[in-house]
């Protein structure tokens, strides 16, 4: 599969596919014609990859817990510590961003209320 066919079916960049492969996070097969050609497991690894960009892992951070993460490479027995350890790291900036986002949504609504409130009592009727 070239280059563009796996960034369509993935919903990653051309340039993100490149920059992984740079990286060394993924080493897709290159035909003679210079063209990448990206098998099955490749394209299993870029689905990983964008799970862990889309958990805010940087690079560095991906390189360490792709050869450890058991759903990566289900075959080994070995289950690294730096994955459990960057799993929690993530889990609890999660868990802070949700609470935060909770209260920006509770600030909204009660400035919602009062707007609704206010135009009840015929203030603001321009608006």
């Amino acid at each position: 599969m070239r280059i563009g066919e796996v960034s369509k079916l993935t919903n990653v960049s051309m340039r993100s596919l490149r920059y992984y492969e740079e990286k060394g996070l993924i080493h897709p097969e290159r035909l003679e014609n210079g063209y990448r050609n990206y098998d099955k497991l490749t394209l299993e690894r870029i689905k990983t990859l964008k799970l862990y960009f889309d958990l805010g892992l940087t690079t560095a951070e991906m390189q360490q817990v792709m050869g450890c993460d058991p759903f990566v490479f289900p075959y080994k027995n070995l289950m690294c510590k730096d994955v459990i350890m960057i799993y929690e790291d993530k889990l609890k900036e999660v868990s802070h961003q949700i609470q935060i986002l909770q209260q920006i949504e509770s600030r909204l609504k009660e400035r919602l209320m009062k707007i609704y409130h206010l135009k009840e009592d015929g203030i603001n009727e321009r608006y």
